[in-house]
């Protein structure tokens, strides 16, 4: 196999999120059990050259849930650079070991708006910013249409995070078990930037803040969570594949900036 091609094929398995090398022959790890000891089981006691002490006992593991040092070390940030800096040492998610790039945040960290996408894509993770590729350039344009982007200031500032800081592999969608050991930080993250308005986008993003999906159903419709009002939307992802959702974008659009001037 020449270079090029042994370089395409580390790519490919780096891709599906491998992260150690193994041998080329298989291993059958059942043909290598550990077989029971042969003879009598030693007995212990007073008329036994073993020991009491000399059987060990087994002490159960005890690990902290991933979750609840996320919550800990979420509560100790006062900025978000600290959070940020917080979340890009945090080791507890395995999406962190195939991911390229942190993805935090991007726009004006001062805007009364903050849109959360659901994961990056392989554009984001390149880039480590949300909301770059095919599906960030729509969000722009969209957000564009009432005059918001994420150069603005004052009402026109917009702000962008994702519920997920790390791009799952293969672009899959986050597990719950994932979306619970983050939400800490996400959570504190809506605490520092303290917008007005939070902008759900998809239906891993409203079943994160909301507990609730079926975007078909909830998006358009106000609601609250953490304190503030909540405008689920569909994610600009989904209406590249469906066009006919533009039509409620523009009418989710429309009520935010209505919102925004009471």
């Amino acid at each position: 196999m020449d270079s090029f091609s042994a370089l395409t094929a580390l790519d490919w398995h780096i891709e599906l999120g491998a992260d150690e090398a193994i041998g080329d022959t298989p291993v059958n790890r059942y043909e290598q059990a550990v077989q029971p000891a042969k003879g009598p089981i030693p007995k212990t006691g007073p008329n036994s050259n073993i020991k009491p002490i000399d059987v060990m006992p087994v002490i159960p593991q005890v690990q902290e849930a991933g979750e609840d040092i996320a919550r800990i070390l979420a509560a100790r940030c006062d900025d978000l650079e600290t959070l940020r800096n917080t979340i890009a040492t945090f080791e507890h998610c395995a999406l962190k070991k195939g991911a390229r790039n942190l993805v935090f945040s991007d726009g004006n960290p001062a805007a009364r708006i903050m849109v959360i996408g659901e994961a990056p894509g392989r554009d984001e993770d390149q880039i480590g910013k949300p909301f770059v590729g095919r599906a960030g350039q729509l969000l722009d344009k969209m957000f564009a249409a009432i005059d918001m982007d994420r150069n603005g200031t004052g009402d026109s500032a917009l702000y962008i995070t994702n519920v997920m800081p790390w791009r799952p592999p293969q672009n899959r969608d986050p597990s719950d078990e994932e979306i619970t050991m983050m939400m800490p930080f996400l959570e504190r993250h809506i605490a520092i930037a303290n917008p007005d308005i939070l902008v759900p986008m998809g239906n891993i993003a409203c079943k994160a803040i909301l507990g609730k999906t079926g975007i078909t159903r909830i998006r358009g419709h106000w609601t609250e969570a953490f304190g503030k009002p909540v405008l689920p939307m569909f994610h600009p992802a989904g209406v590249l594949r469906d066009p006919l959702k533009k039509r409620d974008c523009w009418a989710d659009l429309l009520s935010l900036k209505t919102r925004l001037k009471t």
